[in-house]
């Protein structure tokens, strides 16, 4: 049985609308004196990163979780302080022609969503990259309080989009929420960069 073509179009931000560059990150480990690789691993360990997306830790309290485990492993708070406020000062890039793409969507009657594990920082980052006005709904796992993958985050995503799962059309650069959206009915495509602009306009007959 052929799917339904896609009448809403789900995006992941981190990794997939919003691009991160490695390269001003290691500069700025570089410039405070960190090992390669050091404030990526403080941020994404899991124990400290769990409580922030699904709201238990604000934005900040997260930073300062991260300033102790540098502290700890440099003996420098100071230091770990500077590295943190100059790593928060950058908010990466947008992919543009993602957005591109998400605006001609929006244009020929698909409705978007933004669908990320995001901390209490969200809105201001959102002014940020202009993106503020380019969703018809925001689902921010800090503010639903639950984690995507879990299949409760995509019902609310298509509970926010007024959509039924098999009508989605979910789109991340994680495998792992790649399978999570297909195992609650929805077409997923996982993310790898520009090159994919061409199917994802297809999907959406677009």
């Amino acid at each position: 049985m052929m799917r339904p073509k896609p009448t809403a179009l789900l995006v992941d931000l981190d990794g997939t609308l919003r691009r991160w560059d490695p390269a001003v990150i290691h500069g700025i480990e570089v410039t405070h004196g960190l090992q390669p690789g050091t404030l990526h691993a403080a941020a994404i360990d899991w124990s400290r990163l769990m409580p922030v997306i699904i709201g238990d830790l604000t934005h900040d309290e997260w930073a300062e979780v991260i300033i102790a485990d540098l502290t700890d492993q440099t003996g420098d708070e100071e230091r770990a302080r500077a590295a943190v406020k100059e790593w928060e000062s950058y908010r990466g890039s947008v992919e543009q022609g993602l957005l591109d793409l998400i605006r001609d969507a929006r244009a020929a009657g698909v409705k978007v969503g933004l669908a990320t594990n995001g901390t209490d920082l969200l809105p201001a980052d959102l002014r940020t990259l202009g993106l503020t006005d380019e969703f018809d709904a925001v689902i921010n796992s800090s503010v639903l309080h639950i984690p995507k993958p879990a299949p409760e985050y995509f019902g609310a995503a298509c509970l926010a989009l007024d959509t039924q799962p098999e009508r989605v059309l979910f789109v991340d650069d994680s495998e792992r929420f790649v399978r999570g959206a297909r195992a609650v009915g929805m077409a997923a495509y996982r993310w790898t960069g520009p090159d994919d602009l061409p199917y994802i306009r297809a999907a959406l007959g677009l």
